[in-house]
């Protein structure tokens, strides 16, 4: 592909959808010089699953690899623990070691359902940052960033005219993210609106130790399936890499209309005009087809969008569903959380006030004590379905 595409063409190729180049003329230059670059993008392994907002990223990421560059995944198992305050109105709680290595296991799985595992190098910032802060390179490079300049930070700003605390491990994030670029000599550093800060202070401590300063770029954040808040597990508005075909393909039908050209452009390389053209439904069909043949394959994609169809404009019960054991009497909201149907018992309580929950067909109108024979279907919102287990 590299060898087909203008400078111009591969430069649009590269920033389509961004928000963030700092600078095109930079990396117009890198990309003329015929060198292999380096591309960099950070993960902090918080939990243990990625979604779509997650693979805005990583999709951006593997433009550069189609073009022939080199990945470098950064495992974040040091700055997961001091907690990133990008667009955070509090302190992130901080996991232990144990937890972040786990669930940087499952970061890699995942990633390389979007990356080609043979242009990827992975690293774990640890590798550097420990030493970093134990020998007196942290101290030199503290006496080069002023607190004035971290201050100017808009969440830090938000946080202290609201009277939360920002905590001095935070105040150094954006040092350690940096220092991540110094380490790796990044030519390019990819991530979220909300890391342009921290992407521009590896710029500058690259320049402070005699480098070529990176090019930086940012995508914008995937709004969720509520068509509000960003895409986030701990919103419940998410669109999980290792979800079931037949979950990712409902969830993605669910999303607002408006958000398809926003979803297109980001998670696809399809023409926009085309797609613009197409019915709302016809577009939700095609995208959500696409995304499950990315994840789990063209077969599993043909099956979905049949379980679709039966399911929700036929309106019949799908043939494959979940068999989920519980205690006759036990409380409905519990027996939902349980089966993994709401993020929490609170969750489940509003849809079941809501009548989004129906035993054997018929609407459950409120908590509490939940009987029910074996075989009974459970169908909670539109894509749950479980046939009760005694």
């Amino acid at each position: 592909m590299e060898k087909t595409m203008t400078l111009e063409e591969q430069i649009n190729f590269l920033t389509r959808g961004c928000v963030d180049v700092v600078s095109k003329a930079d990396l117009a230059k890198k990309l003329e010089s015929g060198k292999t670059l380096k591309v960099k993008l950070g993960c902090d392994p918080t939990s243990a699953d990625l979604h779509l907002g997650h693979s805005v990223a990583l999709s951006l990421l593997r433009r550069f690899q189609d073009l022939g560059h080199k990945a470098v995944l950064v495992i974040g198992d040091f700055t997961a623990a001091v907690g990133d305050p990008s667009g955070r109105d509090s302190t992130r709680p901080v996991l232990p070691r144990e937890k972040i290595l786990e669930n940087a296991k499952t970061y890699t799985e995942q990633a390389f359902k979007v990356l080609d595992p043979s242009k990827t190098e992975i690293r774990f910032n640890s590798e550097w940052l420990d030493p970093f802060v134990t020998g007196k390179d942290l101290l030199q490079t503290l006496q080069k960033v002023t607190v004035a300049q971290v201050l100017e930070r808009d969440d830090f700003k938000k946080r202290m005219a609201s009277g939360n605390p920002i905590s001095l491990l935070e105040v150094l994030y954006s040092l350690f993210q940096g220092q991540d670029s110094v380490a790796l000599q990044a030519d390019v550093e990819l991530g979220g609106t909300d890391q342009i800060f921290n992407l521009l202070v590896g710029r500058q401590l690259q320049k402070n130790n005699g480098q070529e300063p990176q090019v930086a770029i940012t995508v914008p954040l995937l709004v969720g399936l509520d068509g509000v808040k960003k895409m986030s597990k701990s919103y419940g508005n998410y669109v999980g890499l290792n979800d079931a075909p037949n979950d990712m393909f409902g969830k993605l039908m669910s999303i607002p209309d408006e958000l398809m050209p926003m979803y297109y452009e980001l998670l696809t390389s399809e023409n926009m005009d085309e797609i613009k053209a197409m019915h709302p439904m016809s577009a939700k069909k095609k995208l959500a087809g696409i995304m499950v043949t990315r994840f789990h394959g063209e077969e599993a994609a043909k099956a979905a969008l049949e379980n679709f169809e039966k399911v929700f404009s036929k309106k019949e019960l799908p043939t494959d569903m979940p068999e989920f054991k519980a205690e006759d009497g036990a409380l409905l909201s519990a027996i939902i959380f349980a089966a993994g149907a709401a993020q929490s018992k609170n969750k489940a309580r509003g849809l079941i006030e809501q009548g989004a929950v129906r035993l054997k067909g018929e609407k459950v109108p409120q908590d509490g004590p939940l009987h029910f024979e074996t075989g009974d279907v459970l169908q909670v919102g539109k894509r749950h379905f479980f046939k009760l287990v005694k």
